[in-house]
């Protein structure tokens, strides 16, 4: 994990901190972000290092359910719509790409 701090920033407020994963070749894990805030949202139920998603058991440590939101994409977009619902309520996808086109 990566501790990012904002120093400066004209768009949000300045000096925030947030914990990422950044994987080289690949960037920040959108996969592991779910996973965190799927945790956090009690979406995504973690028993010692085993994950669980609707009562279905998706893998024993991060990096293998990781691998599993890749290979199983419907369920990643089901998940990230659930968690902007709850992070986010009322915001429809559109809203975001017309936000970020103005």
């Amino acid at each position: 994990q990566t501790k990012i701090k904002v120093v400066k920033n004209k768009m949000a407020p300045p000096f925030k901190i947030v914990l990422t994963e950044i994987l080289y070749g690949e960037g920040i894990s959108r996969e592991g972000e779910l996973i965190d805030m799927g945790v956090d949202a009690k979406l995504v139920e973690k028993s010692g290092a085993w994950y669980s998603y609707n009562g279905e058991r998706i893998g024993q440590g991060k990096e293998n359910v990781r691998n599993w939101l890749k290979q199983n994409p419907t369920v990643a977009k089901d998940l990230e719509a659930k968690l902007r619902e709850k992070f986010v309520p009322g915001l429809v996808i559109g809203d975001v790409e017309e936000v970020a086109e103005a």
